[in-house]
């Protein structure tokens, strides 16, 4: 039976992708679904069709038509995908997601993914992800467990009170502290493009930090600290210094797979009333 679902968009989300925004309309879906529903005609702004970058606007009203067609309906239990909860309040919790598993369901695929073990993890709660880590990025994924914690994220996140800490290792020698303030294009592309121009958003930075450089094998330890990621931010920002992440496939030089696999880890998370951490595995 075909199904219709509306939304009015929050203050909180003044401003946002349109295929970001879809979050709040039909949770538990990934970003490529989401991208397909508007690609398809199948979601509406104040009954237009618009495309995925599409900045919404407080008070439009966004409509879904048919969103449970691409549902991915292969879930899989959580303490088998290696998932384990970090830190849990009322209304946020963060989870730790190992490498080579997928934050979100990848539209036309059956992988496993975090955002469908979520119920299991949480059974008395409406857990919504709150952000994506890359296939082979392992760390903390942010949750919210009800309405209230998605929408006071949204809001610190837009103020620029969230902050994310990476551990990497990278190729070569790197010293002291870098901002790689440079924007970035990542619009239908596998690898993200870093532009000459400087990022008029602080949030969209990467500030770096050198922690120890190992000799013999010629990589260097860093932190890398974000606010208000974009796809592939962290390992683009450090490739365009001419450091690319070891084990990037795509960034390294030759693509090499790595045998420790990416070395990225999202150590840690701030926001007000809430803080996590984990060890990286490398």
């Amino acid at each position: 039976m075909p199904t219709h679902r509306s939304y009015r968009v929050s203050a909180a989300l003044d401003g946002a992708r349109l295929d970001r925004a879809l979050a709040e309309l039909v949770p538990g879906t990934g970003l490529r679904i989401r991208r397909r529903l508007c690609d398809e005609g199948r979601v509406l702004v104040d009954g237009r069709k618009r495309t995925p970058g599409y900045k919404v606007r407080a008070g439009q009203t966004l409509e879904v038509h048919n969103p449970d067609n691409d549902r991915e309906t292969k879930d899989m239990p959580h303490e088998h995908l290696g998932l384990r909860i970090i830190e849990q309040t009322a209304s946020l919790a963060a989870v730790f997601k190992p490498a080579g598993v997928h934050s979100a369901a990848i539209a036309g695929k059956s992988d496993p993914c975090v955002e469908n073990a979520l119920p299991g993890l949480f059974p008395n709660a409406s857990p919504v992800l709150l952000n994506r880590l890359d296939y082979l990025t392992s760390g903390l994924l942010l949750v919210a467990l009800d309405e209230a914690g998605a929408q006071t994220y949204r809001a610190h996140e837009e103020a620029g009170e969230v902050k994310k800490f990476y551990l990497a290792t990278v190729h070569g020698r790197l010293d002291g502290l870098i901002s790689v303030r440079n924007r970035l294009d990542t619009d239908d592309r596998k690898k993200t493009r870093v532009l000459a121009e400087e990022d008029d958003d602080a949030r969209r930075w990467t500030d770096v930090t050198a922690l120890a450089h190992d000799h013999e094998r010629d990589t260097t330890r860093v932190r890398c600290l974000i606010m208000k990621g974009a796809r592939h931010q962290i390992r683009a920002h450090l490739a365009s210094l001419g450091h690319p992440i070891v084990g990037d496939p795509i960034y390294s030089e030759g693509g090499e797979a790595g045998d420790a696999g990416l070395c990225l880890h999202h150590q840690r998370i701030e926001l007000p009333g809430f803080s996590a951490e984990v060890d990286a595995p490398f």
